[in-house]
């Protein structure tokens, strides 16, 4: 299994328009095959700062997701409201 965090910086006046298209793609992109789960998460501190929180089936299943017609209509209109670079980290469950 694959986690995927991605951070995400927004001006706070542009967070209302990120959270509409988060409300209207979270079950599309949890309904995509190969996604487990997505969670959207706000810093503690920084309220114009979010996460989405994922798990995938596999590297393969992301990428499938990163590559389809959906996600570029997703990412384009969120990356436009961006204030700084998303931060993307792929994890696996440490095993100790």
């Amino acid at each position: 299994m694959l986690i995927r965090l991605v951070r995400m910086t927004f001006t706070e006046e542009n967070v209302p328009a990120f959270l509409e298209i988060f409300k209207a793609s979270r079950d599309k992109i949890a309904a995509f095959p190969g996604c487990r789960s997505v969670e959207l998460l706000q810093d503690y501190h920084l309220p114009h700062v979010y996460s989405t929180y994922s798990h995938w089936d596999s590297d393969e299943a992301l990428n499938h997701y990163r590559k389809s017609e959906f996600f570029g209509s997703v990412w384009k209109p969120t990356k436009a409201l961006f204030s700084e670079p998303a931060q993307a980290f792929s994890f696996k469950l440490a095993m100790v």
